[in-house]
């Protein structure tokens, strides 16, 4: 993922390093094929759709979307459409890297700007081709796949990044709900370019398990994806190609481990609350479930067992309560960019507070994610921007990010709009790609 502010380290990799030998700690088991939600805890609060919004709280989300629309279309490069990384909101005219995992949550905002009337029609279209059009012809890539950080003028790699598997994906979501949302013939067009251009064989010559990503110096990179996380869209997308189709046993390949924690069971990882949003913000999977789960009910119960675990952390940190809760990764005031998570308390925990994690859990537990971001919005004037929220604060401290990260806001955006109205599952779900993808996966409705 995005997200690193000064050096070209992606998400995953600092999730690599910081959280080492954790995979040993005992309470995670191996989930087995068959029967496994017998296993797991009843989902714990409401699923989108179960939460009447009242008048306020439309108006407070459609100020929250627009808000974070405005970053995607302020910091989206008019000439190629590439989305900045991040942005200092205090000097938003500051050149930085773009990414392409926020130019694919950038195609999504596109959409939905147009939905919304943050933009007129005729705008967003010509954004969106815009960027295909750069996407195709400029952007350099290896067999379809694109490098993670690149300058937003000119495409060109920045920080000897990696061709990123993960972060392709975020931007094919992107390009696939355009393509189904616009309903252009050339934007059609494009979008099936670049994304049959993408040969997901190419990751999985030798094995079920997608790598990390590739560079022109050393080759694949050794990490691969092979345990609960947002790699679910990865293998989604890669199985409903139809031009370079992953295996149908890649689905299984990868491990799902159960935890507990207050008396609740849920597949998860040793990674920060991201991996339950980030494949959520566009497959649907509410009514469906594979062999294994149901994953809407599986993040519904991993975001609650998150909420309990931050509130038992109120005892050493004041600040977290059930008004103000939700760690992921992000930035911190002296430690740079974070990979915290719980349960097990992971990295140095000091009170910060992210408001993504509440945020792009808004359709999983929405009377509690709302309560947080208006407590945030109401309380804390400093951590909200032109943008929307700022990608992290700490009360205790009185310190406030001068950053937004295009990832972060663009999951709230996402997944603000999926709890009003579904509309990026709706438009998403769609698309031959997903439909093929979730049918090869065996995910049944029930």
């Amino acid at each position: 993922m995005t997200g690193a502010k000064h050096a070209p380290l992606s998400r995953r990799q600092i999730l690599r390093q910081i959280l080492g030998t954790s995979l040993c700690l005992p309470f995670a088991a191996s989930l087995p094929a068959l029967g496994a939600e017998a296993r797991l805890s009843t989902p714990v609060g409401k699923a989108a759709g179960a939460l009447v919004l009242s008048p306020e709280d439309n108006r407070f989300l459609n100020d929250l979307e627009a808000a974070s629309f405005l970053f995607f279309w302020e910091q989206g490069n008019p000439t190629t459409g590439m989305v900045k990384d991040r942005c200092n909101v205090h000097d938003p005219n500051r050149a930085d890297a773009s990414s392409i995992a926020a130019t694919g949550f950038g195609l999504t905002a596109l959409c939905i700007g147009d939905k919304r009337g943050f933009i007129s029609t005729s705008d967003a279209l010509d954004r969106v081709l815009i960027t295909l059009r750069f996407l195709w012809k400029g952007l350099p890539n290896q067999r379809g796949f694109f490098y993670h950080f690149a300058n937003p003028k000119t495409g060109q790699r920045m920080f000897d990044s990696e061709v990123s598997s993960v972060d392709t994906a975020i931007l094919l979501c992107g390009i696939l709900t355009c393509r189904e949302h616009f309903g252009d013939p050339d934007l059609a067009t494009l979008g099936d370019l670049i994304f049959n251009r993408v040969d997901w064989t190419w990751l999985s010559e030798d094995t079920s398990l997608l790598t990390h990503g590739w560079t022109p110096e050393t080759g694949f990179l050794r990490s691969r994806w092979d345990d609960y996380s947002e790699l679910m869209m990865m293998y989604l997308l890669g199985m409903g190609s139809a031009a370079h189709p992953l295996r149908r046993e890649t689905w299984n390949a990868w491990k799902r481990l159960t935890f507990e924690y207050d008396g609740m069971r849920y597949i998860g990882s040793f990674a920060p609350l991201f991996v339950h949003q980030y494949s959520q913000a566009w497959f649907d999977f509410r009514g469906r479930r594979d062999k294994y789960v149901d994953y809407f009910k599986n993040s519904v119960t991993a975001t609650e067992v998150h909420r309990r675990f931050c509130l038992e952390l109120g005892q050493q940190f004041p600040d977290y309560s059930d008004d103000l809760w939700g760690i992921t990764a992000s930035d911190s005031e002296h430690d740079g960019y974070v990979a915290w998570s719980g349960p097990p308390a992971t990295g140095p925990i000091d009170g910060t507070v992210v408001p993504s994690a509440a945020g792009g859990s808004l359709p999983f537990l929405p009377a509690a994610t709302m309560r947080v971001l208006k407590t945030i919005r109401n309380r804390y004037p400093l951590a909200w921007s032109k943008y929307g929220f700022v990608n992290a604060f700490n009360p205790l401290k009185n310190w406030y990010d001068s950053d937004v990260i295009g990832i972060d806001t663009g999951i709230i955006l996402l997944m603000a709009e999926n709890l009003r109205t579904g509309f990026v599952w709706d438009t998403f779900m769609k698309t031959a790609e997903a439909q093929r993808g979730m049918q090869r996966a065996g995910f049944e409705k029930y």
